[in-house]
């Protein structure tokens, strides 16, 4: 479907939404950066080839990356910038400001289901959000930082709340000098493992290439399922 697009700020962040003529059906949100945004079109318009039912997506700028998306505080893994505890503020920033300035700007139901998703750090944000609250139905961690200090051990003691969680990685992602990234795919590994004995629903997914390689399409893939997901269980019932 042919999308529209628009640029705004909401409660002072700046965000840009995309929407067919059809009213969605399911409202995407994606955490990104100035990379992220440069192939928002492209990621918007993948999505939209195969969308089983209408949505809007609406992607917003994050100001602080290693501060704004991390759940908590953890040594730098490359340079020398460690990572902050801003996830909790970005999430209730989404549920506060973000969402329902949404809804009263697009006209949009308040009970949309919404999905969240991201690529990187933001993807662990989105795997994150989904252990905190029931407000996003399905959740797209897109080549997520599972590496992260102290992540599986949370993980493993803790159940998600969103009803599917969606999980990929490049196959190279874990071929790397750095020691502490090169456990991504042990961790990504384990974390399906997890999710599918919790009896939560999940799939993995491996793209070529290593993380900087197509982040529009491996998000567009991402969305793609847990879109699909929701069409199955409305059909359900």
């Amino acid at each position: 479907m042919p999308l529209n697009k628009e640029s705004f700020d909401l409660a002072g962040v700046p965000c840009t939404y995309y929407a067919g003529e059809e009213a969605p059906a399911v409202l995407l949100i994606q955490p990104a950066d100035e990379h992220d945004l440069a192939v928002m079109d492209h990621e918007a318009a993948l999505i939209a080839e195969g969308a089983p039912l209408s949505f809007a997506l609406a992607a917003f700028k994050v100001a602080d990356w290693d501060h704004d998306l991390s759940p908590w505080p953890a040594p730098p893994v490359f340079g020398d910038e460690a990572f902050g505890d801003g996830a909790a503020q970005t999430l209730a920033l989404i549920e506060d400001n973000l969402l329902p300035g949404l809804m009263n700007r697009m006209n949009l139901n308040p009970s949309i289901p919404v999905i969240l998703g991201g690529y990187s750090l933001a993807g662990l944000f989105a795997l994150w959000s989904a252990y905190q609250t029931d407000r996003f139905a399905a959740a797209a961690a897109v080549s997520p930082s599972v590496w992260f200090p102290d992540w599986l051990a949370y993980a493993k003691a803790h159940t998600p709340k969103a009803g599917a969680v969606y999980l990929s990685l490049g196959g190279r992602e874990e071929k790397t000098r750095n020691p502490v990234m090169a456990t991504v795919g042990k961790a990504i590994r384990e974390q399906h493992t997890v999710l599918k004995g919790q009896g939560v629903a999940t799939v993995l997914e491996w793209n070529p290439g290593n993380h900087f390689k197509d982040p529009d399409k491996r998000c567009a893939k991402g969305f793609g399922w847990c879109l699909q997901m929701i069409a199955d269980y409305l059909e359900e019932n």
